[in-house]
């Protein structure tokens, strides 16, 4: 099981494993509407909503979001860190990789 987090800083030699990771922290990361050639791409992020309400939706939203777009994982639990001061919420998410072998 691996713990997941929006990227910060990008791997451009990820291979495997490490790739499937770092895309989903990309997806993650990812806010709807700012991918040129894809605008649907990323997630939407809750804005003005009470904190416990973002993240009821920002979990329904991660999990549907990493399942539709990388089907190589599943999501297994997800937590958040908050920011109270800065009225921040980082979702930290843990997945399994699925590597088709049974």
């Amino acid at each position: 099981m691996y713990e997941i987090t929006p990227l910060k800083v990008i791997d451009f030699g990820a291979n495997g494993n490490l790739a499937i990771l770092q895309n989903a922290q990309f997806l993650l990361s990812s806010v709807v509407g700012t991918c040129y050639m894809d605008r649907k791409f990323g997630r939407e992020t809750p804005i003005d909503d009470s904190t416990e309400q973002a993240k009821a939706i920002m979990i329904a939203e991660i999990i549907e979001t990493l399942g539709n777009n990388i089907p190589e994982i599943q999501v297994e639990e997800v937590n958040f860190e908050e920011d109270p001061l800065n009225g921040k919420v980082f979702p930290r998410v843990k997945v399994v990789i699925n590597d088709g072998k049974v």
